[in-house]
């Protein structure tokens, strides 16, 4: 009889393509209708404001940063003299 055992090839193999799905899913990104996205890479602006839709980031190059287009209505106490 023969010992099945999981050699070192393939758990090396599934631990890069984990890391390599997570890459992948964490460079996508969604900017929703009322938002727009600002991409910086490594620190400066590409272009003006993207969106709303999917974008695609160059993982450990790009940040985006989100910016709230909806106006934040406040009340206002009255002003007593």
């Amino acid at each position: 009889m023969q010992a099945v055992g999981i050699g070192f090839g393939f758990v090396a193999f599934v631990v890069v393509v984990v890391v390599v799905v997570y890459v992948l899913i964490s460079a996508v990104k969604i900017v929703k209708e009322y938002e727009r996205g600002v991409i910086f890479r490594l620190g400066r602006v590409q272009g003006g404001p993207k969106g709303p839709g999917l974008f695609l980031l160059f993982p450990l190059a790009d940040n985006m940063v989100r910016v709230d287009l909806r106006t934040v209505t406040m009340d206002v106490p009255p002003r007593t003299s």
